[in-house]
């Protein structure tokens, strides 16, 4: 089992912030923003979805990765950091996921 987390990846991601986009694709998409960043997580969830329709077990974990790689970037590009998202997470473990659900103001 793995003991990298996603606070891992996120310092990775802020150390990378430092660089020139040059020498880090993770710099070239904060540089290029939200809307950049937001369009390439998309991208990357269909291709999830793509993997997980088809079944494809190693393109699903190779998607998935790429993924959470890019929601962190994104979250970056808005100031909102991992823990304020697993904050959030641990929130919602109090209750069921319907209950939850109907409490969103929609």
């Amino acid at each position: 089992m793995s003991r990298f987390t996603l606070d891992d990846l996120a310092a990775i991601i802020a150390a990378r912030a430092g660089s020139t986009a040059e020498q880090s694709y993770t710099k070239s998409l904060l540089n290029a923003g939200p809307a950049r960043a937001a369009k390439k997580f998309g991208e990357e969830a269909v291709e999830v979805v793509v993997a997980a329709m088809e079944e494809d077990r190693t393109a699903l974990v190779e998607e998935a990765a790429d993924v959470l790689y890019h929601l962190i970037v994104l979250l970056k590009t808005r100031g909102i950091s991992v823990d304020e998202v697993m904050a959030e997470m641990e929130k919602r473990t109090g209750q069921s996921g319907h209950a939850e659900k109907a409490g969103r103001a929609g």
